[in-house]
């Protein structure tokens, strides 16, 4: 049987949000603030990894794509644009309505579900990207729910995971920053102790019988008030990419 990562104390803080997901001055500012740096990264990884044209059209036709932890449907939407078929899934049942509505505005077919990485698994769900940002860091046991995101993969399918460090810099800036000085983020939102490393990380990744690839750190500039991809700092926040050997 599997094993339910979806932390309940987790899931609240995000049910309280949910209805501000398309608010770019909202409680989701940061994320909005960060979208165009993470769909970058993201898109030239299954670019590569895929052999695809970003310049295309529809770029990604014929990828089933999952976005676990949807939210509010930021990164299901685009992915939608650019052709895949996406299933965006969210343990916190708020946020799908939310997602749907939207998407329906949209004028997007997006299959929105309330459930989990842990129940996809067990249906016996294969994707060939896993779209898994910023929750990690939330769920109750990383190594289990990383297994379960493994297994929803197809052979030779790609896993992008981001999460946020676990140092002084990073509580100074994801928590005192972010939630107590500009209050882009309701206090609680993140527990500095359930931070992860990039070593460790990397070590989930392998223990759930993942390559490695590639990471990179999101670097905030407060001056430009901007984000962008570095090789070398991934002090705070950061992504990795990781593949499911082929045979």
């Amino acid at each position: 049987m599997a094993v339910d990562t979806a932390d309940p104390a987790e899931l609240a803080k995000f049910e309280a949000m949910a209805a501000e997901w398309w608010d770019p001055e909202g409680k989701f500012k940061p994320l909005h603030m960060l979208n165009p740096c993470r769909l970058d990264y993201i898109c030239d990884q299954i670019a590569a990894e895929f052999e695809r044209d970003r310049a295309g059209t529809e770029p990604f036709s014929g990828l089933r794509i999952l976005d676990i932890g949807c939210g509010g449907g930021l990164l299901s939407e685009p992915m939608a644009r650019m052709g895949a078929e996406v299933v965006g899934a969210d343990a916190a049942a708020g946020n799908i309505p939310v997602a749907r509505v939207h998407a329906e505005q949209s004028g997007l077919e997006i299959d929105y579900r309330h459930t989990t990485a842990e129940a996809l698994a067990e249906a016996g769900e294969q994707f060939d990207v896993v779209l898994n940002m910023e929750v990690v860091e939330h769920v109750a046991s990383p190594p289990d729910y990383i297994e379960a995101c493994q297994r929803l993969l197809k052979p030779g399918g790609l896993m992008i995971c981001s999460t946020i460090n676990r140092n002084p810099k990073s509580f100074a800036m994801a928590i005192v920053g972010a939630e107590w000085v500009m209050r882009w983020l309701p206090k609680g939102t993140h527990d500095w102790r359930k931070f992860i490393t990039p070593d460790e990380l990397y070590g989930l990744l392998r223990g759930a019988g993942l390559d490695p690839v590639d990471r990179k750190g999101f670097v905030f500039n407060p001056l430009g008030w901007s984000w962008s991809l570095s090789d070398r700092d991934l002090s705070v926040n950061y992504v990795t990419a990781s593949v499911k050997p082929a045979g």
